[in-house]
C-alpha cells in the first residue's frame, strides 16, 4: 500500500543521510537523536498535520503515518519525534485561537518542541481516570502536585501535554469527568515544581518519571474546559495509537526486506536457505500478517481525518501491527541465525524497540478488553 509516494520518497531520500550506524551509536551512548529530529523539522515533515495558516503542511494522519513509517522501514526509529504528531489530535480539535495561533507557528518552524506527552501514573498505569496529580485553582494559575511515570523525551521536549485532576474522582458523577489537558513549558517549569528523573530501559527512548511540587502553571494554559479534558485527550490517544501501527508497519516492512534479502543471498548446503519451506514460509506469513494490519491501520487514520469515530479500529490497528511487527522481527532474527544478534546487522536493536509496542501506548489485554466490552458487547472484564 504505497500512497502518499512523493511524501515516502522525501523521508527515504532524508533517512539515507542517518544511516545504521547513527542510530547504533546513539543507542549505545543513550544519546537523544536531536540532529536527526532538527532535519526532520527544517524539511517539514513534524509540522505534517498543523494547518498551514500557522506554518505547517495541513495534512492528515495518514500521511503523517507515512512519515512515521518510512522512518521505521529504513532503520530509524520514529520514537524521537512521533509525540509532536499525536499530541495534535488535542491542541488542533480542542485548542483555543490564541494557543493556536502563539504555539502552533513556533512548533511548526522547530523553535518550540512538543515531544512530551504526560498521562501515566505509577499507581493508574492505563487506568487514566485513576490518576492522582491534581492541579488545584487559585486565581489566575493553577498548583499542580503529583507524579508521571514513562514520560518520553521529557528532557527534549520545549512544552508538556498534561492530563491531570482538577476535581477528586469521588467528587464527581462519572470517573471520566473532573480531568483537564495543560500545555506546560518545561523550561519554566524545570526546577520550579517539576523535576524529572531519567529512566534506564531497554531501548534507546529517553523514559522519564516526573515529579510535580507546588508547580504554578497559568489559567491559560488549560485547554478546553475544565473538567473535560479525558474527553479531549482522548483525540490524542487515538492519533498516537494509529501513528504507532504505521511505525509498526514500518518495522514490519524493515524485517521482512532484511529477511528476504538475506534468505536469497545466504547459501548452505549448495542453495538459497530461502528456497526451505521452513525459511520461507515464515516470512511469507509475516508480510500476509503486515498487510492485513496495514489496511487496518489507514482504516483507522481516514476515520479519524474524517471525523468519525476511531477507537475500535485506532485500538485493534495498533494491536494487530504491533503482533505482525513482533513476529516479523522474530522471523527476521531466526532467518539470520546468530547473525542476528550482531549489532552491526541492525536487527537486535530494531526488534526491541518494535517489542515496546506490546506494552505501550497500551497493553494489548487492554485492548482486547476494550473490543469485548464496547465492540462485542460484553460484561466488563475488570
Amino acid at each position: 500500500m504505497e500512497l502518499y509516494q512523493d511524501i515516502r520518497d522525501g523521508v527515504t531520500a532524508l533517512c539515507a543521510e542517518f544511516p545504521g550506524e547513527y542510530w547504533r551509536k546513539l543507542d549505545a551512548n543513550s544519546e537523544y537523536a536531536d540532529k536527526f529530529v532538527a532535519e526532520l523539522t527544517s524539511s517539514g515533515y513534524l509540522a505534517a498535520l498543523i494547518p498551514e495558516e500557522y506554518g505547517g503542511s495541513g495534512l492528515g494522519v495518514a500521511a503523517a503515518g507515512v512519515i512515521l513509517e518510512e522512518i521505521s522501514r529504513s532503520g530509524g526509529h520514529p520514537g524521537a519525534c512521533h509525540a509532536q504528531m499525536y499530541t495534535m489530535g488535542t491542541i488542533l480539535r480542542h485548542g483555543s485561537a490564541e494557543q493556536k495561533a502563539h504555539y502552533l507557528p513556533q512548533i511548526a518552524n522547530g523553535s518550540l518542541r512538543l515531544q512530551a506527552f504526560g498521562v501515566t501514573e505509577p499507581a493508574a498505569g492505563t487506568d487514566t481516570t485513576s490518576i492522582k496529580t491534581f492541579a488545584r485553582r487559585e486565581g489566575d494559575k493553577y498548583i499542580v502536585n503529583g507524579q508521571k511515570i514513562w514520560i518520553s523525551r521529557a528532557e527534549h521536549s520545549d512544552l508538556l501535554l498534561l492530563l491531570a485532576r482538577t476535581t477528586l474522582k469521588d467528587q464527581v458523577s462519572k470517573k471520566t469527568d473532573g480531568l483537564s489537558v495543560f500545555l506546560v513549558d518545561m523550561k519554566q517549569a524545570l526546577g520550579n515544581g517539576l523535576t524529572i528523573h531519567p529512566i534506564q530501559t531497554m531501548m534507546n527512548h529517553h523514559t522519564t518519571e516526573l515529579f510535580f511540587d507546588d508547580l504554578e502553571v497559568p489559567a491559560s494554559s488549560m485547554i478546553g474546559e475544565e473538567g473535560k479534558g479525558f474527553r479531549y485527550i482522548l483525540d490524542s490517544m487515538n492519533v498516537e495509537r494509529t501513528l504507532i501501527a504505521f511505525e509498526c508497519i514500518g518495522d514490519c516492512k524493515f524485517f521482512i526486506e532484511r529477511a528476504s534479502s538475506y534468505a536469497n543471498d545466504r547459501k548452505v548446503f549448495g542453495r538459497p536457505i530461502g528456497s526451505n519451506q521452513g525459511i520461507q514460509f515464515p516470512i511469507a506469513r509475516a508480510y500476509a500478517e503486515m498487510r492485513a494490519a496495514e489496511l487496518m491501520t489507514h482504516e483507522a487514520a481516514r476515520l479519524f481525518d474524517a471525523g468519525e469515530r476511531c477507537g475500535a479500529e485506532a485500538n485493534m490497528a495498533k494491536m494487530l501491527a504491533a503482533d505482525a511487527s513482533l513476529h516479523a522481527g522474530d522471523t527476521c532474527l531466526q532467518t539470520h541465525g546468530g547473525y542476528g544478534f550482531a549489532k552491526e546487522f541492525d536487527i537486535e536493536r530494531k526488534f526491541r524497540e518494535t517489542r515496546l509496542y506490546q506494552v505501550a501506548p497500551i497493553s494489548t489485554n487492554l485492548i482486547l478488553s476494550f473490543i469485548g466490552e464496547h465492540v462485542l458487547g460484553m460484561q466488563r472484564s475488570f
